[in-house]
């Protein structure tokens, strides 16, 4: 995620970045932590004006279940929505979605259905089976179309299971030079997803909901940050969405447990990932879609498939099977902590980004340099166990400063 990113919308939504759709990425073995390494969990906290209480989080390294690595397909221009002819193929393109997969998701696959009907095609294939592969073949079913997806791993194996899952639609999308020429489409894309999302709402499993978040800060919000030094000016299209999501929420002082001086609630939307791409799945094979597990090298390769007219929904993946350069990788690392159903809000310190999904309470290190056009996989334990005492060293002083307020 990016933090100046973050806090211009912090007055808006306060959608936490992070990889909204993350691909290319490798989970780290556990490796036990020392008992002296344990934080004691803190009592619960209180917010006054009638505001639900915040359960603690259990901030422990010992707690840490898999650390994730991943690399969010960024393109400067874009994502590719667009057809190309192979031989007697048409291969309809819909990847480079940065870090805002999942949330545009729906949308994009949407544009992507459209190219697909002016073939005429009454069978696709689709490569791909993360976020977008199953998007697109979702849409295609419904739109009377026999689908076969062709993956080379299927959930929960796939990149895109390792994003943080926030409704960050705007996240390393493109960069503010292409952004004027984009901005529409983001706009029809965003407010498609938007749409679908709602009435996903209240399902089992709970795959999409709305969480409150706080976002805290020693200094006022709406300082400008500096970028990170080592990536572009990203396009920012938040304005153009103000009406989809509620208005954060400054809360004055003694009115919240945190030690920071400066507080804002937000409210966004949330994926429960394993639960989401569960159903999507579920739904993908109760329609009567089929899926071949099959790894393609080469675009050739596409040539002998059956179907006529072919989706591609491989991510970062787009880059060594299509050799586009165009896209570049921008890394990231997760931890994912032991689940807490108490904890229901999201946080952001500054410096991490806190996500209390049904399946582990995310822990990812944001603002830092070194990860644009960064496509190691190796996850650094030591950082995310130096991120996670950051999360427990918060709460603890959350715990002094409710006993010092009595």
């Amino acid at each position: 995620m990016q933090r100046r990113h973050f806090l211009r919308q912090a007055g808006v939504t306060l959608a936490v970045a992070s990889t909204a759709s993350l691909a290319a990425c490798a989970r780290q073995p556990l490796v036990p932590v020392k008992s002296s390494d344990a934080i004691p969990p803190e009592p619960v906290a209180r917010l006054q004006s009638g505001v639900a209480e915040i359960a603690p989080i259990r901030a422990q390294p010992d707690r840490i279940t898999g650390i994730y690595v991943c690399t969010r397909p960024f393109r400067a221009a874009g994502p590719r929505i667009e057809t190309e002819r192979l031989d007697h193929k048409t291969i309809v393109h819909n990847y480079g979605h940065g870090g805002s997969g999942w949330s545009l998701s729906w949308g994009s696959s949407a544009l992507a259905l459209r190219l697909v009907q002016a073939t005429g095609a009454k069978q696709v294939g689709v490569i791909g089976c993360g976020a977008l592969g199953l998007t697109s073949a979702l849409l295609a079913q419904r739109a009377g179309l026999s689908v076969r997806i062709y993956a080379k791993e299927l959930p929960p194996d796939v990149y895109s299971m390792r994003a943080s899952g926030l409704w960050t639609p705007d996240s390393r999308i493109c960069d503010a030079e292409h952004a004027p020429a984009f901005a529409d489409r983001w706009e029809e894309m965003t407010r498609s997803s938007f749409r679908t999302y709602q009435s996903l709402l209240g399902l089992p499993g709970r795959p999409i909901e709305w969480i409150d978040g706080y976002a805290v800060s020693d200094e006022p919000f709406g300082h400008a940050e500096p970028p990170v030094a080592d990536e572009p000016e990203y396009g920012s299209f938040h304005a153009r969405v103000r009406d989809l999501t509620p208005r954060a929420v400054e809360l004055a002082a003694g009115s919240h447990p945190f030690p920071q001086a400066y507080v804002r609630r937000y409210t966004t939307m949330m994926f429960n990932i394993s639960a989401y791409a569960h159903m999507l799945m579920s739904d993908f094979l109760a329609a009567g879609g089929k899926i071949e597990v099959r790894e393609f090298h080469d675009p050739r390769e596409l040539v002998k498939l059956p179907e006529h007219t072919l989706i591609n929904a491989t991510g970062y993946g787009a880059r060594a099977l299509f050799k586009d350069d165009s896209i570049i990788p921008v890394r990231g690392q997760t931890a994912r902590l032991i689940p807490q159903p108490e904890v229901t809000y999201s946080l952001y310190t500054g410096t991490l980004s806190i996500v209390p999904r049904s399946d582990g309470v995310l822990v990812q290190v944001i603002g830092d340099s070194g990860n644009f056009n960064n496509s190691d996989l190796t996850p650094d334990r030591a950082a995310s166990e130096a991120a996670v005492r950051e999360l427990g060293e918060l709460f603890a002083r959350m715990r002094v400063s409710n006993t010092h307020s009595g």
